[in-house]
């Protein structure tokens, strides 16, 4: 596969889209099934045209500028790898999604499994942990507020809220109950008001 370009980085936003899975973006199927047959030339087009808002959707999941940036690039190859298979039952733009969410779920898996075997002295030794964010001042915005809830809270807040997905849908992407995913919804939606309070 050829080297894929930068994407265009900033918040959805700010290039006027809303990150919700029914994308504004639309590929040309003549391009998607141009690079479904391996063109890289058409693959690059769908990436152009997708690679903002996938980004987006990563920074919003990790909360993390560097762990964003290599889920996306995952995502992308998994994108390559398993295009053929697209058959348009959905959107192009929530499928990619669901594949980032998809590689997001496995490797917090991957990790629980490496951090539950690395226990010394009754005390967790974290591989490749993050510190946690620093305290943030007043003037929290959104996303900076967002890195503040838990990883599950935060994503069901993601993928609700911010992506559009409905509970079945989280459902199938997280395996939790419909009664789980309505408790972290609202402990994220609460946590998040009690932060941007002025």
């Amino acid at each position: 596969m050829a080297t894929l370009p930068e994407p265009d980085r900033r918040p959805a936003a700010a290039h006027g889209t809303t990150g919700a899975p029914d994308s504004h973006v639309t590929v040309p199927p003549a391009i998607i099934a141009r690079a479904q047959a391996g063109d890289a030339e058409a693959f690059e087009l769908l990436y152009r045209a997708t690679a903002g808002r996938v980004y987006a959707l990563c920074l919003r999941l990790t909360a993390d500028r560097v762990e964003a940036a290599d889920l996306m690039q995952d995502t992308f190859v998994r994108v390559w790898k398993q295009l053929p298979a697209f058959r348009g039952e959905s959107a192009l733009g929530t499928w990619i999604h669901r594949i980032a969410v998809t590689g997001l779920l496995e490797r917090r898996r991957s990790a629980t499994r490496r951090e539950a075997r690395i226990e010394t002295r009754g005390d967790l030794e974290v591989i490749g942990g993050r510190a946690r964010p620093e305290p943030l001042d007043s003037r929290l915005d959104l996303e900076t507020a967002m890195a503040r809830l838990g990883e599950t809270a935060r994503r069901v807040f993601v993928l609700h809220d911010m992506e559009g997905y409905d509970y079945a849908e989280i459902h199938e992407l997280t395996g939790l109950s419909e009664v789980a995913l309505r408790s972290q919804l609202h402990r994220a939606r609460r946590k998040l008001m009690t932060v941007l309070e002025p």
